[in-house]
């Protein structure tokens, strides 16, 4: 059978405009097919959460119908696990008359190691491929030091960053539609299965309605952001109670939305501070994603800073149960783990007072909350949630010094002085004064809420003195 298909393969890209491996794939007369290989245990040991895969499902039945309306039939197969997928790939190559693959890098070490067994088939059976920058909006390991060494540091890396980014990155259009592939379909492979076949958790209509699915959805959500909200990001990015934030990230995290999209929609508005603020939150995600690629170690549970493993952490299974439940007895805490059981997101600002009162409060293993994060988030990234739980607790790049410790009680009142969004997530003490709310007293508090777990005060010397010998 001659070759005369081209391939795309998708991963976390579900979108057809502003993605290379779509775009190129296209860029000849011959047909395309698009292929989705679901790895459900793969996805167990990635800590996936429920939250996460279902919004996957749901934009795979966008990204199906946007397809279609491009004449680019979508397939998909299950396979257990990573290592099953280069053999299936060479099958599909040869048996759907395919003579190139694409696809988008990813830059974790198991996606890498998978990638590259896919290319070694490839090239085994004589089939093209191309891998295409996508994550990021610069290439990996083209921001260096003088010296030649990759940064730890954000504040030098964003300044190179800029720089590079006078010339913003492509931005590629959806391909037009094209010449269907009609010679393959006769060949049903066995580890072909409808979409509706593969093991997708269960979620509530209510969560699904708060991330609509769809890079339409992303694209609109990325526009009003922009029109307005991104005026007073510097000022109300902080304040959980209000929507100050752009919540796009479960669309980047997924690939709906392309963070090349979001660095061009910032060149449309006005210059401001808040502007620079919001372009420095992407400088953050491109921070963290090159730390990925240039100290490996890190998607391997193992901090930047290698001497901090000698950290005595403490093991408390009942202190930590008391965290991940939201049931700490410190309200703005407690609120931010009901948050993130709700919605199965958090606000960022809450995310640090979180880690940081699991790990030096509470002393305990920042690897244990980046785990519990990592299962109940649906924007849960690799790069972005291992960096901010290196940042808490002081394990990793730019990471708070260990002696800077968040007060949450503290935190609470600057950033929720009025205990509006305590009141949202933890009824129990919604009748307390706006100055009683952020830590009850023992006279006030009412029954059915704990009382704290730790002193705050014990808890911070504590960790004081577990990190200064380090």
């Amino acid at each position: 059978m001659s070759r005369q298909n081209a391939l795309v393969w998708f991963r976390n890209d579900f979108r057809t405009i502003d993605n290379p491996a779509l775009y190129h794939a296209c860029q000849s007369t011959q047909p395309v097919i698009a292929i989705y290989i679901a790895t459900p245990q793969q996805w167990n040991q990635h800590d996936d959460a429920a939250v996460k895969l279902d919004f996957w499902r749901r934009n795979l039945v966008k990204l199906e119908k946007e397809l279609a309306i491009l004449n680019i039939q979508l397939h998909f197969f299950q396979v257990d696990s990573y290592p099953k997928i280069p053999d299936l790939i060479a099958t599909i190559c040869q048996q759907w008359a395919i003579n190139q693959v694409h696809f988008n890098a990813e830059l974790a070490v198991n996606e890498c190691q998978r990638d590259t067994n896919v290319i070694e088939r490839c090239q085994d059976i004589g089939v093209t491929y191309q891998s295409h920058h996508d994550q990021l909006l610069l290439p990996a390991a083209s921001i260096r030091t003088k010296t030649g060494t990759p940064y730890k540091v954000f504040t030098p890396f964003s300044a190179q960053a800029r720089q590079h980014l006078v010339t913003p990155p492509d931005l590629y259009p959806a391909p037009v539609p094209r010449k269907k592939a009609t010679d393959y379909t006769a060949e049903v492979l066995k580890e072909q299965c409808q979409l509706a076949d593969i093991p997708w958790p269960t979620v509530s209509k209510k969560l699904q309605n708060c991330w609509p699915a769809g890079q339409q959805q992303a694209l609109t959500r990325l526009s009003e952001f922009c029109q307005q909200p991104i005026q007073n990001y510097k000022t109300d990015r902080d304040t959980p109670s209000l929507a100050g934030t752009s919540r796009l990230s479960p669309y980047l995290a997924s690939g709906i939305l392309s963070v090349a999209q979001c660095w061009h929609a910032t060149l449309h508005c006005e210059m401001s501070d808040s502007l620079h603020v919001w372009q420095n939150e992407l400088l953050w995600r491109e921070f963290y994603k090159h730390t990925l690629v240039d100290f490996p170690q890190v998607s391997k549970h193992q901090p930047l800073k290698l001497q901090t493993e000698q950290i005595e952490w403490r093991h408390d299974a009942e202190q930590l149960s008391a965290w991940q439940d939201g049931k700490t007895g410190i309200p703005i805490v407690d609120a931010a783990m009901r948050q993130l059981l709700t919605r199965g997101w958090m606000h960022n600002r809450l995310r640090m007072i979180a880690a940081m009162f699991l790990t030096k409060h509470l002393l305990i293993d920042w690897r244990l909350g980046e785990r519990w994060f990592m299962q109940h988030l649906i924007d849960g990234d690799l790069s972005a949630n291992n960096g901010g739980w290196q940042w808490s607790a002081s394990t990793g790049s730019d990471s708070v010094p260990y002696f800077r410790i968040f007060n949450p009680v503290t935190q609470s009142k600057r950033f929720d002085p009025k205990g509006t969004f305590i009141r949202q997530y933890v009824p129990e003490i919604r009748h307390l004064s706006e100055t009683a709310i952020h830590l009850p007293s023992t006279k006030n508090k009412p029954s059915d809420y704990p009382s704290p777990i730790v002193d705050l005060k014990l808890g911070r010397l504590r960790a004081l003195s577990a990190f200064k010998g380090v």
